[in-house]
């Protein structure tokens, strides 16, 4: 199992309940909801992978279940790691979710590739 995918539902559920557009892509060997083209969170193994607006980081990595996001080695900062017994709980996950969400309008987005004619 690449990545818990009973999570990954969860996830779509809570944002299609808030009525938010938004598709899935498949990335990092997980799922990454994408929101208005940028990546809003995501699910790797077991682990909600959060992006979430930098001024409240520090403060949500003392909340059950958070960790320091280091995907390549080093500290991500905006990004965090939820473990499950941060998530088991609906209202929890939902938490997580409207985190990241009222953060997506202010995160930049990826630079675009251009294909080579």
């Amino acid at each position: 199992m690449a990545y818990d995918t009973y999570l990954a539902e969860r996830v779509n559920r809570i944002l299609t309940e808030q009525k938010v557009n938004f598709y899935e892509k498949k990335m990092f060997g997980g799922v990454c909801f994408m929101v208005n083209e940028k990546m809003c969170c995501g699910v790797l193994k077991n682990q909600i992978m959060a992006r979430i607006n930098p001024e409240v980081y520090e403060a949500s990595l003392n909340k059950e279940g958070a960790s320091k996001m280091n995907f390549t080695g080093r500290e991500m900062k905006g990004f965090i790691y939820i473990n499950p017994e941060g998530t088991d709980m609906e209202e929890d996950l939902t938490f997580w979710v409207n985190l990241c969400l009222a953060y997506n309008p202010l995160a930049k987005a990826s630079k675009k590739k251009h294909k080579k004619a």
